[in-house]
């Protein structure tokens, strides 16, 4: 358990999905049960094995929190979470008289891959011949050096928090699944640790090129139903049989309570623990006995200084993998024991699929709209009760009126990378309390 330091609240919330261009119309959406999941229109995909993902439609916005003379660099990652990060910051109403910039930072989850896709240079792939290759190399980037900038994920903070008054910490996390939720949780900490005043963090991400979802197709672990594309991804499910890719972008900004306060900023929720953890079982499972994922939410847990008992919410990762929810379902009942059984548990990616580095930024929101709200999240498509996943999953349609006052949001990456957040409902009353 980590020493007490100063309390993380969060002031502002964006977000861009498949379902909403913000929190607001995104959480709605979720409410009403709708799927963003159709068939992918970035490249011809009709012929691909796999070719439905939650995609946004990038083409209808007016992106502009990116200066002119950057915007050759900006892949869609960057684009998606631009336009979170600028409904993030106008909510929280930072600015130079609010914080010493010098003190106030960005971390965010991401993967970056080139706006033009390779086929439209033709990339060589039948050989690894450099001599070969080199005049044509040479020539791409020549043509494009953009594209050797769009391919560093160190970019995409560094154009994020571009356009604002950002000169601390400013950092890309690239942990699979779970990078926006260590985003946070690393910043919050440096908050809490008093080493950062603010801090703008969350996820973003874009992998519906062709390249990718050739990737995650030779990788199995993609979904391929071919029915509704809106009944596609299907946590703990019977009938599950992968899950579905999707972009977007989920950012939060945080910082210290008390500095929100005499500011008079709008308190949505504090931050209260952060849990990670690394078991490296396989590339695409986390190990079958859930290694990972227990110790990263009983880490959270210590570290909020809550018991199991505590936490009245719980926003899975919920995959619709086999092997995901599976385990996923095992590790709830080891930290929370026969409790588990009383806690409201959903997955969010039944409806916006699974944003990849993204996901914990998003489904962080949407856990705070919970506990905001009182009203439970359902997990979509969920007809088929599966054996071995018999959590109170909240099927089909969301629970109201609920009483939440602590939720917790988990995801587990590939690679055994695995990330917790513990967030505590703001009133007044609870914060002067806790």
């Amino acid at each position: 358990m980590s020493d007490a330091g100063r309390r993380v609240v969060i002031t502002g919330m964006g977000a861009l999905t498949a379902l909403g261009t913000d929190v607001e119309s995104t959480w709605n959406a979720v409410l009403e049960g709708r799927s963003g999941v159709r068939q992918i229109r970035q490249f011809e995909s009709d012929a691909f094995p796999i070719n439905i993902g939650s995609e946004v439609d990038l083409d209808e916005l007016e992106i502009d929190a990116v200066d002119d003379s950057l915007r050759r660099f900006v892949t869609r990652s960057v684009k998606l979470g631009a336009w979170a990060t600028a409904e993030a910051w106008q909510q929280a109403r930072l600015d130079e008289e609010s914080y010493d910039p010098w003190r106030t930072g960005l971390i965010v989850g991401a993967s970056n891959f080139p706006v033009i896709e390779e086929d439209e240079y033709a990339w060589p792939v039948e050989a690894l011949n450099f001599d070969r290759y080199k005049d044509q190399y040479l020539a791409i980037c020549e043509d494009m050096p953009e594209l050797l900038a769009q391919r560093e994920i160190g970019m995409v903070s560094a154009l994020l928090a571009a356009p604002y008054p950002i000169k601390g910490p400013c950092l890309t996390v690239q942990s699979a699944c779970a990078s926006a939720t260590q985003a946070i949780g690393e910043a919050y900490q440096l908050i809490r640790n008093g080493c950062a005043d603010a801090m703008v963090a969350g996820g973003a991400d874009s992998m519906l090129s062709a390249v990718c979802v050739t990737g995650f197709t030779l990788l199995t672990v993609a979904s391929t139903y071919r029915g509704d594309p809106a009944k596609a991804c299907r946590p703990f499910d019977r009938k599950r049989d992968g899950l579905v890719l999707g972009e977007g972008a989920g950012i939060v900004v945080l910082e210290p309570l008390d500095d929100a306060r005499e500011r008079g900023a709008e308190i949505l929720a504090e931050v209260v623990g952060y849990g990670s953890s690394g078991d490296g079982y396989r590339f695409t499972d986390s190990h079958p006995d859930a290694r990972g994922p227990i110790r990263c939410m009983r880490a959270a847990l210590d570290d909020a200084r809550l018991q199991p008992e505590d936490v009245d919410y719980i926003n899975a990762h919920g995959t619709a993998t086999p092997q995901n929810d599976r385990t996923e379902t095992f590790g709830l009942k080891q930290v929370f024991g026969e409790q588990a059984y009383e806690i409201p548990v959903s997955s969010t990616k039944s409806q916006l699929g699974h944003l990849l580095c993204a996901s914990g930024g998003v489904e962080l929101l949407a856990t705070v709209q919970a506990l905001r709200t009182g009203i439970v999240p359902p997990t979509i498509n969920l007809e088929n009760p599966d054996p071995d996943c018999d959590l109170d999953y909240v099927p089909n349609i969301p629970r109201e009126g609920c009483d939440l006052e602590v939720a917790l949001s988990n995801s587990f990456g590939f690679g055994g990378q695995n990330g917790t957040l513990i967030v505590r409902r703001w009133d007044d009353e609870l914060g002067a309390a806790a």
